[in-house]
């Protein structure tokens, strides 16, 4: 008997689009001899929807608006499935056993959504909540890495309350020129600049401010943008290394996401087996570092003397058709299908290990 999927798309963060991207391919990908993928639509205000008659067998939800005519819906769980109920009507309209959330950015990756389907008892991909949370807040996951001796960038943290804390000159003084500023809690280079005097500092401030109260700071690091594909839950593999060649002045959400020729991969990367082999074992203990389970990337950037330091750990990595994670695993041995498959399959044992931890309290 096949088991039910359900992919959560969408969601309120700047990343609404990518998801629906993201949403695609898995919908496209997973093996439908084994398991029978449902899609629910959470649209930019927060709301749930379902949709009774988008059944297709391949979609593209960035063509086809999958909100037309969709059910307003909450979910209830019942007896190991989860019931997706009309909010006007009560009536069930469908259910699952499993959730494969694929919504980044905040409220999607960030231990939020995380939290509601671990209260309503669903199985879902990915990390559980509190590895969800530590990665998307880059300011607790750098001083984590840092003190399991993990090599990072130096970086100054602001809030919005006193971002006037250190002036542009002690900054430049510490970092140097160019350095980036960032959002502590968004992903896919979203609200990224790259500063190269006081003018762009200033506004990279503002800019970075409009998506979260708490930034970075970081100093620019020279070297090759390569990344690490991780899976598993007690027992974590990481993928070959590939590199990412931009075709811009840094690897921007555009790059990443939108554009095909944003950036280039080189899939293996041109590294020896020695520095791969140590990237491996820092990307498997960053991992686990900030307890993450079921899957991640990690980013780093390789210098020329082939030291290194980690630049990012995303937690719900992009799944769209220019996207890094799946396709290192493809040249590791895993196909894409069956990489679904095995994310599902992680989901299921992490549930059934942590409900018998509470059978038997």
């Amino acid at each position: 008997m096949k088991i039910k999927i359900a992919i959560l798309f969408g969601g309120k963060s700047a990343e609404h689009e990518v998801s629906l991207k993201s949403a695609t391919n898995i919908f496209n990908a997973v093996d439908k001899t084994k398991f029978e993928p449902i899609l629910i639509g959470i649209d930019k205000n927060g709301n749930w929807y379902y949709n009774k008659d988008y059944i297709k067998p391949t979609i593209n939800l960035t063509k086809l608006d999958y909100f037309n005519q969709s059910s307003n819906v909450f979910l209830f769980n019942s007896n190991s499935l989860t019931q997706i109920i009309d909010k006007e009507t009560n009536q069930v309209l469908n259910f699952f056993e499993v959730a494969f959330p694929i919504i980044h950015g905040t409220f999607g990756e960030d231990g939020t959504l995380q939290g509601l389907l671990k209260s309503l008892n669903i199985p879902f991909v990915g990390p559980d909540i509190l590895g969800s949370a530590i990665a998307m807040d880059k300011d607790v996951t750098k001083r984590l890495l840092r003190d399991a001796n993990i090599p990072i960038a130096d970086f100054y943290t602001l809030q919005k309350h006193n971002s006037n804390e250190y002036t542009f000159e002690e900054i430049v003084d510490k970092l140097k020129l160019p350095l980036f500023v960032k959002p502590a809690n968004a992903g896919s280079s979203v609200g990224v600049t790259k500063v190269t005097s006081k003018n762009t500092f200033i506004a990279a401030l503002s800019e970075a401010f409009k998506f979260d109260n708490k930034i970075l700071i970081e100093e620019a690091i020279n070297g090759k943008e390569v990344e690490c594909a991780i899976l598993g839950n007690e027992i974590i593999k990481a993928s070959v290394i590939g590199e990412i060649i931009p075709t811009k002045d840094f690897y921007s959400y555009e790059a990443k996401y939108l554009s095909l020729n944003g950036a280039k991969m080189k899939i293996p990367a041109e590294i020896d087996e020695v520095t791969s082999s140590k990237i491996k074992e820092e990307a498997i203990k960053a991992f686990k570092t900030i307890c993450s389970e079921g899957m991640a990337r990690v980013d780093f950037f390789l210098k020329e003397d082939n030291t290194f330091v980690l630049n990012e750990i995303n937690t719900l990595p992009g799944f769209t058709e220019i996207s890094m994670y799946p396709k290192l695993w493809e040249h590791s041995g895993i196909e894409y299908k069956n990489l679904i498959t095995e994310l599902i399959n992680l989901a299921i044992k992490r549930h059934k290990r942590d409900n018998e931890l509470l059978t038997e309290k």
